[in-house]
């Protein structure tokens, strides 16, 4: 098959390119080489694969690469809460706009094949919740006040008690919470009317916490493995938020590129929504003490400061069932050995502040 992977020069959609490279495939990856997350041309970059520098958004470019692609997995976004609301039109244009011409290329070429779509939990917003008194509810955004009181647990909105968490299944009512999370929605509905409009398969996958080697280093758009892992990387002691009892799914970047080949080559129809998760809870706090075995006992403990950020959840985790049923996704790095691994595997270094313009690579 040809396979053409957007973002497949980034974190998780190079590990993507390495395994479809590995089942046979022929690969061409789309890639801004977006200077957030690259300061050099990555040395990954594989010569058995077609590599195109240039924007998404560039239908020229996009739909030429679109013309006979067997499959498209599109996980080239902008992600992580950003720096503030001064984001979101960079947010807007490199997911929501750039998935907008990618599927206007599709149709203009008649593409009838299956759609991967990198999607997160976050179109979750909070995860599954229950009252001893009113059954599953489904809080609001935290206050600020409750916050800065120290208050993180969600409380029932009907009677203020506390709540139970669940896993969250695919059917959940989405609620999405910040910029980064309503941009991943609206792809999916794009993607969806896509399905709709021309009868292609479209699948989303929902990541949950991705780690692993060639993650961005510490920036406002990494994830959090990546900000502690920069921590103790320099001999700091990593800043837990909050009280450290968040409730994640930390999986690893094998595992999900695995999830994107499975997803992508089963046997059809297969569409819609598949959580991508270990189904192990964690906390971030146990995050933080398992990357810190990595650097030995001599590095310095995690410190829980209280601190926090407007749009984060306190808690979700999900249930990844139907990507078990349907895909036969399980799995398979233990977390331990995960965040071992994770201590000394290479990061890529984003482009300094105030250094913009972007790589100038040649096409492969």
């Amino acid at each position: 098959m040809r396979i053409l992977v957007t973002g497949g020069a980034g974190f998780i959609g190079s590990h993507i390119v390495d395994q479809l490279v590995a089942a046979g495939h022929r690969v061409v990856v789309i890639d801004n080489l977006h200077p957030g997350a690259h300061a050099v041309e990555p040395d990954y970059l594989r010569g058995d694969v077609e590599y195109v520098v240039a924007d998404l958004a560039d239908e020229a470019v996009t739909q030429r690469l679109a013309g006979g692609a067997d499959a498209v997995c599109h996980q080239a976004s902008r992600v992580g809460l950003g720096v503030d609301l001064g984001d979101v039109t960079g947010y807007v244009h490199d997911n929501d706009v750039a998935t907008a011409v990618l599927l206007r290329s599709l149709y203009s070429v008649g593409f009838a094949g299956r759609l991967v779509l990198a999607s997160s939990m976050v179109v979750y917003g909070e995860g599954a919740y229950a009252c001893d008194q009113h059954g599953p509810v489904r809080p609001g955004p935290r206050a600020a006040a409750d916050l800065d009181a120290g208050r993180f647990e969600p409380r029932c909105p009907l009677c203020g008690l506390a709540l139970r968490t669940a896993q969250v299944g695919e059917a959940a009512t989405l609620d999405p919470r910040n910029v980064y999370a309503a941009t991943k929605l609206h792809q999916e509905h794009l993607a969806g009317a896509f399905g709709i409009a021309t009868g292609a398969e479209v699948v989303c996958l929902r990541y949950h916490n991705v780690y692993g080697p060639r993650m961005p280093r510490d920036t406002p758009y990494a994830g959090v493995a990546s900000i502690l892992r920069s921590a103790y990387e320099g001999g700091r002691a990593p800043r837990v938020f909050e009280d450290g009892a968040q409730r994640r799914d930390f999986v690893h970047v094998d595992d999900v590129a695995r999830a994107n080949v499975l997803a992508l080559l089963a046997p059809g129809p297969v569409s819609g929504a598949f959580n991508v998760a270990t189904g192990v809870v964690r906390t971030v706090a146990d995050m933080a003490w398992a990357l810190r075995a990595g650097f030995g006992p001599r590095a310095p403990e995690p410190v829980v400061t209280g601190e926090y950020r407007l749009g984060d959840v306190r808690h979700i985790t999900a249930s990844p069932a139907r990507a078990a049923e349907v895909l036969g996704f399980r799995a398979g790095v233990p977390f331990e050995q995960g965040m071992l691994e994770f201590a000394t595997a290479p990061l890529r270094d984003p482009t300094p502040v105030g250094a913009t313009a972007p790589l100038q690579a040649p096409a492969r």
